[in-house]
């Protein structure tokens, strides 16, 4: 997506215009920013709306990975990042944003509109471990596998590799009936 069509408040309008501009019809709000109502919303849209909440050296992750790759229509009041280098980090957080602070390593995020973004597989695979911890993981796992059905199997198979790993089994028994729903 071209820069040019993300408002984010403050920038080249203000927070009053960009609302009389909604309320117009011209813009819709997308993340923290707005886009032109007739835009398509792509991935790369959602990412660059959330640009300002993902500090440097950090990725993207769980329900704010699954927005980005298409799940739901909303983002999540809270957003997720995880740390994407190898050393610890102390960004400067909003009060919205949650650290992670576990590596990831570079082969389980990509970068989106300009946003390091955990990958769907992993994203799945994060929020089936998380279950047990958090059960507002499951309504993101089943509106990420709508927008992306073939990542349970992949998030399965995942865990099938792993050994060890807190909240497997809550996880696998999840995508299990995730992918008994949507056959």
């Amino acid at each position: 997506m071209h820069p040019a069509f993300l408002y984010l408040p403050g920038q080249r309008l203000t927070i009053p215009e960009l609302s009389a501009a909604r309320l117009d019809g011209h813009l819709v709000d997308l993340g923290e920013g707005y886009i032109p109502a007739d835009l398509v919303e792509s991935a790369s849209a959602r990412a660059a709306a959330l640009a300002p909440l993902v500090p440097a050296d950090t990725a993207a992750s769980g329900p704010t990975a699954a927005w980005i790759h298409g799940a739901g229509d909303t983002p999540p009041a809270h957003h997720h990042v995880r740390r994407a280098v190898s050393h610890r980090i102390r960004p400067a957080l909003p009060a919205r944003v949650i650290l992670h602070d576990t590596a990831l390593p570079p082969s389980d995020f990509v970068v989106i509109g300009g946003v390091p973004v955990m990958t769907p597989e992993r994203t799945m695979v994060d929020l089936a471990l998380g279950l047990h911890r958090d059960g507002s993981l499951h309504r993101w796992m089943v509106l990420l596998a709508d927008a992306e059905p073939d990542l349970i199997s992949a998030a399965l198979r995942e865990l099938e590799r792993m050994t060890r790993v807190p909240g497997k089994r809550a996880g696998r028994g999840a995508l299990e009936r995730i992918l008994v729903r949507t056959r």
